[in-house]
């Protein structure tokens, strides 16, 4: 992870003056996906790169150990090593930036990792994921338990009732209180962005999170209707880089929830480095939530090194 995001005092007054022109931030956006994609060998190596970008995530309510487990071995190994050989990568360190459990999941994947000899981060999701509707302590609670059995990434959701009622002085106590809980461990602030109605939220939002002191800022839960989009996310990242313009702290980005293909993966790389530029394509400062997407872009791999499409059989599970 990059250097912490100490945070500042809220600017309440900064706060009311947001406006936002969402118009334009829609033609923003279509241009953003009217780009083109990279193809043969570049493809390949932005593919790698997303890869090493995704925390990959199981939020189910059948997990278990075991296919904690398995996804574990497949973030230390997200693309079939013959593959990785063919494209002389083998030695290069491939792995996913971390893996995303649930809390009560954390202590399985840490133990998982530390028998494969890896250092790969667990984050875990906290603070009553993904509606945050339960009592503040119990938050907390939740926070310091999951460091405790070994995170080192938190993503935490914010009180939308707080963010939807202008409530932002209450918003910013709160996720300083986890962001204090969090300790060492990273904070990732997620914005359930589908429930915030406007543009403008998003944006108040955003920065209130990171005035508060929120290591990346992050669109989804992924358990809502609308998840991440492109509009959204030029919102967001515009935040980020005014808040680097007014602090000098750089804020990570992961958009999560229904990035399903290697091709959506792409166009995210190309709108971080054209909103946010080349000190943001890294797994300190940009992440792709995703549980499917990995699937799909060792797809992808297999037929740049093969010529031919995998079936999905012949590829190792996440």
């Amino acid at each position: 992870m990059s250097a912490r995001n100490p945070g500042m005092k809220l600017d309440l007054e900064r706060i009311s003056k947001v406006r936002v022109n969402t118009q334009a931030v829609l033609k923003r956006a279509q241009h953003i996906q009217a780009q083109k994609i990279p193809k043969k060998q570049w493809q390949a190596a932005w593919l790698l790169k997303a890869v090493t970008c995704i925390d990959l995530t199981t939020l189910a309510g059948d997990d278990t150990p075991s296919n904690v487990h398995r996804l574990c071995l497949k973030a230390i190994q997200p693309v079939r090593y013959d593959l990785l050989k063919e494209m002389n990568m083998h030695d290069k360190g491939v792995t996913t930036a971390a893996v995303c459990v649930y809390p009560s999941r954390v202590a399985d994947a840490v133990k998982s990792l530390k028998a494969a000899n890896s250092s790969l981060p667990v984050a875990s999701v906290a603070t009553g994921f993904p509606a945050g509707q339960t009592p503040l302590e119990t938050r907390l609670q939740e926070v310091r338990m999951a460091v405790a059995d070994g995170a080192t990434e938190i993503d935490i959701v914010i009180n939308r009732t707080l963010a939807l009622t202008g409530q932002w002085e209450a918003m910013y106590d709160e996720i300083r209180q986890f962001r204090e809980a969090c300790g060492d461990a990273h904070m990732k602030t997620i914005l359930a962005i589908g429930e915030l109605g406007t543009f403008t939220n998003v944006y108040k939002a955003s920065l209130v999170a990171m005035m508060a002191g929120s290591d990346f800022i992050k669109t989804s839960t992924g358990k809502e209707a609308v998840n991440a989009t492109y509009p959204v996310a030029i919102v967001m990242v515009r935040a980020i880089r005014d808040y680097f313009l007014c602090t000098g702290h750089k804020v990570g980005f992961k958009p999560a929830g229904g990035i399903r293909t290697a091709r959506e993966s792409l166009v995210w790389l190309i709108l971080i480095k054209e909103e946010l530029g080349n000190d943001w394509l890294c797994p300190h400062l940009f992440r792709l939530g995703a549980s499917s997407l990995l699937a799909d872009i060792e797809r992808q791999i297999y037929h740049h090194v093969t010529g031919q499409y995998a079936a999905y059989h012949e590829l190792p599970m996440a």
